[in-house]
């Protein structure tokens, strides 16, 4: 017998059944003003997120400044439920709360490097612009650094036993983990913005 333990999830999920061309364009729309009058965002992003804009420096709580960011949550609290009872989660999910969610805008060639979330629970990003060629989100295993003397794994093994994982975004879905689970961008190989909304959820 084979066991499987101590799997690591995602979730990936289209926000909503229907048409959400609507609201990708306001969420656009206010992405792009958002980096176009954030100085201190800007400024921030100089040093942490070269060549892009993210108002995680600056204006990280953009549910509670915006009501199309509002909407975004109210949708995005339903998911995070799914996700927290399959996790089995000893609490009400009604127990997490968004206490952080910001825009990111990632032009040409633009990374985001290996991290984690930390002091929160689940985090994720919904995706509004994904162009073609544009970056996938990679996750590393949190195993990683215990693995010392193990063999690489083979380049076409199944998904459960490889070292990194990358998921291809796609505009209109989101995709949540656990905030201790290490994750980066790699560059931008599309030829326009790839434009995401990004959050954390944490135990209040």
């Amino acid at each position: 017998m084979i066991k499987a333990l101590f799997p690591t999830f995602v979730y990936y999920a289209p926000l909503k059944s229907g048409s959400l061309t609507s609201l990708n364009k306001d969420l656009k729309f206010e992405a792009l003003k958002f980096a176009e009058i954030d100085e201190d965002g800007q400024k921030w992003s100089q040093k942490n997120y070269r060549g892009g804009y993210t108002s995680y420096g600056s204006i990280a709580n953009l549910n509670k400044v915006s009501s199309t960011f509002e909407d975004l949550e109210k949708m995005l609290n339903k998911h995070v439920a799914k996700f927290v009872k399959h996790l089995e989660m000893d609490i009400n999910p009604k127990e997490l709360k968004m206490t952080s969610c910001w825009v990111n805008v990632m032009p040409t060639d633009v990374i985001h490097t290996m991290h984690i979330h930390p002091l929160s629970v689940i985090s994720g990003t919904y995706y509004v612009q994904t162009p073609k060629n544009c970056s996938a989100i990679k996750f590393e295993d949190p195993r990683l650094e215990a693995f010392m003397a193990s063999p690489p794994r083979k380049h076409n093994a199944k998904d459960h036993n490889q070292r990194f994982h990358s998921l291809e975004p796609k505009a209109g879905n989101v995709v949540l983990f656990e905030s201790w689970t290490r994750h980066e961008v790699p560059a931008n190989n599309a030829n326009d913005e790839r434009i995401s909304i990004s959050f954390n959820y944490g135990w209040v």
